[in-house]
């Protein structure tokens, strides 16, 4: 009889989730396993891959000088994009949780207007990205109109004849991309780690303070170990968007088709794998970089997971 109820009971769990795992697997299974087949064809994208050629995409992947090129791009961002972001929102998470403590019981609380603050900082995730690309080109502008060089030229680090390129420059423009993805990103994680430093409960920080911890103290002894699960999750997403950041790099950079900066020097796999796919009709070839992002995004993400586990701590 138990074992009958048992019975009825996976069934009944089961039809629920038979429907989201179908389309979980229509939708998104399914297309990466087309994507593998196409990779093995030389396919235009057009009409439907008549010839197998194999390997030969992925050898002519590791003789393409632009797509290695966009790859160091890539690896660029994943390097400092998610130790920039995590930093920052980390620190600003902690000024307005805790920053504002004082010495005694009680005396623990972030810093004042730290609910304003926190409206401020999310502001950028609810802009969209063609909004962000419009503020970021003003801001880049090359010329006296521009606001960076607009300061540039009130600190007489510049002039009106010698404005800095900014998107133009091939120094600059991963940088330019840097600093806008940061921007845009620090917001959401302050809000996950502030909630979950809320979490936290504040008779840790009080014992903290009573033993005469500062707040840098108070940060990596309380804090940072307490936090640890929400730093590694925020690093994998982090990753994942550092080897994505398609549609930021395609309508901010200039360059025709899917921008790429000056001389391909702002180019990302994502919008290399798109020009090649509807601008030279390179289907195949398209289809062998996607499972390239694929693989690296998969084992970064499994590294990222082995090497910041660690024992968890209960509170």
């Amino acid at each position: 009889m138990r074992l009958r109820k048992k019975t009825r009971e996976r069934l009944f769990i089961a039809s629920f989730l038979a429907g989201p795992l179908a389309v979980y697997i229509v939708f998104v299974i399914w297309p990466y396993i087309e994507t593998f087949g196409y990779s093995l064809t030389d396919w235009s994208g057009v009409a439907p891959p008549s010839k197998v050629v194999g390997l030969d995409n992925y050898v002519h992947l590791y003789h393409d000088s632009a797509f290695l090129h966009a790859l160091w791009h890539n690896i660029f961002l994943l390097i400092f994009f998610p130790t920039i972001t995590i930093i920052l929102a980390m620190f600003f998470a902690f000024m307005l949780n805790v920053g504002g403590q004082r010495g005694g019981v009680g005396g623990v609380k972030g810093v004042r207007g730290s609910a304003v603050y926190r409206v401020v900082f999310f502001f950028p995730q609810v802009l969209s990205v063609a909004i962000l690309v419009i503020l970021f080109q003003a801001l880049f502008e090359t010329n006296n109109a521009g606001f960076f060089n607009g300061i540039l030229i009130k600190l007489h680090i510049t002039d009106d004849q010698h404005p800095w390129e900014f998107l133009n420059s091939t120094t600059f423009v991963m940088w330019c991309i840097l600093f806008v993805l940061v921007w845009q990103w620090v917001g959401f994680y302050l809000v996950l780690f502030s909630a979950a430093m809320q979490q936290i409960p504040r008779d840790y920080y009080e014992a903290a303070l009573l033993d005469g911890a500062g707040r840098i103290q108070t940060y990596f002894k309380v804090t940072m170990p307490l936090l640890w699960d929400s730093v590694q999750t925020a690093w994998v997403y982090l990753a994942v968007a550092a080897m994505d950041a398609f549609a930021l790099v395609a309508n901010l950079t200039p360059g025709s088709n899917f921008g790429g900066g000056p001389d391909g020097h702002g180019e990302v796999l994502a919008t290399y794998l798109m020009r090649n796919f509807q601008t030279k009709g390179e289907a195949g070839y398209a289809c062998a970089m996607g499972v390239v992002i694929f693989f690296i995004t998969l084992i970064l993400s499994l590294v990222v997971l082995r090497l910041t586990r660690r024992e968890r701590l209960e509170y």
